[in-house]
């Protein structure tokens, strides 16, 4: 297979010494290890899955352990629980509400970023980043998961620099794509590089530095391609995505830490205990063995005398050779499901635990999997803390990037007024009855919660807006008799 399409892409060499040679040190290459190892559990492949054992006489046989992919599983349920298209990035002024909701839901974004969730609770990072067409005049945002995020500069506060590797194809070859977000000025290509690492920092607003290389690590220029872009945002142009878990792996890394990196001893125990099951259920099924004189004749090439097989040929029915006794003889081995669907419970129960779902997300019972809001919020508080640790680390992250994203589009002319504060309306039905919630706040209005602020929650309503609508139904329903 060529290099254009393989099957996982790392960042290439070329692109690495390339950012070594502007003086940056690179803080993926101790976490790459780490990456991908996490990459291969969630694809449930590497040697645990694929190995190879001896027989009996010492013959070598290629092994495959069977998998229900559980530590995709786990981030999937991380990506559904946290995003989805309900979902809503509030504003301070209603009028970039509006316009922000528009772009977002013309980009598909949501959906794109739930996807990008699911990666990074995987491999501990993913990132969005601005990417800008200045003849077209719009802004639209890609996503990168660990794998294509290099940070470039970076405190524990957080990343204020970072680049992204990412392939592209241009007449027909395959070219890699390094992005890098820069602070500071710049107004050629040349000149956007003669800096040191931090000599950028806090000279202004961020830039977009392009370069491409051919698949021998040459640069190349594809025409359209700007190199050097000031987006013209005094915000990042990207934002890193992280789960709320501490990195134990490398210290003092900008990378996060996958969510079921201290669950791995889990994965393996859940699979092993569900390919046991399949190869008992396999294993256990009935073997008839039959006596010779069943078997009808034929000759073969050389003049011999062969019974001729019948039946299904999966290894369950056998020939008692020069037997004529006990003509049908059945034999069914007894199953130990039972045993075996129990220590299945319990490496599910240790997962769903060890990966921020508490003991009973996982588990199944007579009941099954689906539980409804309220006992989920009942029954799984730790659940519920986990969520609410994810989604503070979250709503930093598409904040920063739609900030981000505005102050690129006001450079193109984009007529919007300042934004005031920005934050992110998580949509909890999944885990709390929102409408039980919604009942309780109504009764609250009036008492300890007034009608702009429920608006202003409910509704997404910035506070100048909730409160003149409040007004209006008032009014409204003083006119028509009502209780206000």
């Amino acid at each position: 297979m060529g290099q254009a399409y393989e099957e996982e892409y790392w960042v290439p060499e070329h692109v690495r010494e390339y950012l070594r040679a502007l003086g940056f040190v690179l803080p993926l290459e101790a976490m790459e290890p780490y990456i991908r190892l996490w990459h291969e559990w969630m694809q449930a492949c590497g040697s645990f899955y694929d190995y190879k054992d001896t027989d009996g006489v010492g013959r070598l046989y290629e092994v495959h352990r069977r998998s229900i992919h559980p530590a995709m599983r786990v981030c999937r349920e991380w990506g559904s629980l946290l995003l989805n298209d309900k979902t809503q990035v509030v504003c301070g002024a209603q009028g970039c509400t509006d316009w922000l909701e528009g772009f977002l839901a013309q980009s598909g974004f949501m959906a794109a970023a739930q996807a990008t969730v699911v990666k990074a609770f995987g491999m501990g990072t993913g990132a969005w980043a601005l990417w800008v067409d200045a003849d077209a005049g719009s802004v639209r945002i890609r996503h990168y998961d660990a794998r294509m995020v290099i940070p470039l500069t970076w405190d524990e506060e957080g990343v204020t620099e970072c680049a992204f590797v990412t392939r592209a194809f241009w007449r027909g070859r395959a070219v890699d794509q390094l992005q890098m977000h820069l602070k500071g000025g710049g107004t050629d290509f040349s000149a956007a590089l003669s800096f040191s690492p931090n000599e950028s920092a806090g000279r202004g607003g961020y830039r977009i530095v392009t370069v491409c290389f051919d698949e021998h690590g040459n640069e190349v220029a594809p025409a359209g391609v700007c190199p050097v872009y000031e987006t013209g945002s005094p915000y990042p142009t990207f934002a890193i995505v992280k789960p709320a878990v501490d990195n134990t792996r490398v210290d003092m890394s900008p990378y996060g830490q996958s969510v079921f990196a201290d669950a791995v001893d889990a994965i393996q125990a859940v699979d092993l205990a569900f390919d046991a099951m399949i190869s008992e259920i396999d294993n256990g099924k009935m073997r008839v063995f039959l006596s010779d004189v069943m078997f009808d004749q034929e000759t073969d090439g050389k003049g011999r005398k062969v019974s001729i097989p019948f039946g299904r040929q999966d290894c369950t029915v056998f020939r008692k050779v020069m037997s004529t006794e006990d003509t049908i003889q059945e034999f069914a081995p007894a199953l130990r499901t039972d045993a075996q669907v129990r220590a299945f419970r319990c490496a599910l129960q240790m997962l769903g635990d060890l990966t921020g779902f508490g003991l009973g997300y996982f588990d199944f019972d007579g009941a099954g999997y689906v539980k409804t809001a309220t006992e989920v919020s009942a029954d799984n508080s730790a659940l519920m803390r986990n969520i609410r640790r994810h989604e503070h680390a979250l709503e930093g992250a598409i904040a920063g990037i739609c900030r981000a994203v505005m102050a690129a589009s006001r450079s193109l002319g984009v007529e919007l007024p300042d934004e005031g504060e920005v934050r992110v309306t998580f949509d909890d039905s999944i885990i709390t009855d929102t409408s039980a919630e919604k009942r309780q706040d109504m009764v609250e209005v009036g008492v300890t919660m007034n009608a702009w602020e429920y608006r202003q929650k409910w509704y997404g309503e910035d506070e100048k807006t909730a409160k003149a609508r409040a007004r209006g139904l008032a009014r409204g329903k003083a006119s028509n008799g009502e209780d206000t």
